[in-house]
């Protein structure tokens, strides 16, 4: 609720935003001063928008986000492509969007930008058109990523550094901060520096998220092939199918193959040796 004189407002959204009559805003949804809500934006409940927040259409917002003061979400792509069709932003559930981040919507029509659930996007950060956020994803300060980047879950990406275009950051990767990252980032390692290099496993990483013993021991095996046994990819690659494996390495082949072979994506950052 909020407070006008000594008047208790029986209302979630401020006197002073300004809301489009196509907006579709769930009755608990909170809209704080100044904010701006355009055309065909759709909020689910218990959703908190901040002061000066910019939300403009065709997007849709689910349940339990907060947008905090001056974000952006759902403005034209940078991108000179892009002739004002009707593409689209989707934000899923329980998402934290910080001081003036940035979400494009997609460049051409029926495309979406779409970011899945639970993540944090950190003050500053830039998520341009077509980009894909899959769920539980940690994105540090003035990130900016490129168009068509696709990060999977429980990823955790350092602050100040870029993402080139159509890459593909894996799933428990963890990005060290001012890095470049202009290839694909392979799931379940720690990559850092300009040029980035891939370091060693994201142990911490994958304890946090309840990888056991022997899971690990698996992906330490992969990582040694890998990185420290002299082979080459493709050599990497037909070890690792007949590898000891469980679904983890299994993903991990998975990855590297298609990160070498499928179409639009950029290959991999090699490992530091």
């Amino acid at each position: 609720m909020y407070l006008k004189g000594d008047n208790l407002l029986n209302t979630l959204i401020h006197p002073t935003a300004i809301i489009h009559k196509n907006a579709q805003l769930h009755p608990t949804t909170e809209v704080g001063p100044y904010a701006v809500i355009g055309d065909q934006v759709k909020v689910g409940a218990q959703t908190i928008i901040g002061s000066h927040a910019v939300i403009e259409g065709p997007t849709e917002i689910g349940m339990n986000n907060r947008i905090f003061p001056s974000a952006v979400i759902g403005a034209a792509p940078q991108d000179l492509k892009y002739k004002n069709c009707s593409s689209r932003v989707e934000i899923g559930n329980g998402n934290t969007i910080r001081e003036f981040v940035t979400i494009n919507r997609a460049t051409y029509a029926n495309e979406v930008t779409k970011i899945g659930n639970n993540n944090l996007l950190m003050a500053y950060v830039h998520v341009a058109h077509n980009c894909l956020l899959e769920d539980n994803i940690i994105i540090a300060n003035s990130v900016s990523l490129a168009g068509h980047v696709h990060i999977e879950s429980r990823a955790v990406v350092g602050g100040a550094l870029g993402v080139h275009q159509f890459v593909r950051v894996g799933r428990n990767a963890m990005l060290g901060g001012m890095s470049r990252i202009d290839r694909d980032a392979p799931p379940f390692m720690m990559i850092e520096g300009n040029p980035s290099r891939v370091r060693s496993l994201n142990l911490i990483g994958l304890k946090r998220a309840g990888l056991t013993v022997e899971d690990i021991r698996h992906l330490k095996q992969a990582f040694r092939l890998l990185y420290h046994s002299g082979l080459t990819l493709q050599q990497v690659l037909k070890q690792l199918q007949t590898f000891n494996s469980n679904e983890y390495t299994r993903y991990l082949h998975q990855f590297l193959q298609l990160s070498i072979t499928g179409e639009k994506r950029r290959g991999l950052i090699p490992g530091k040796h």
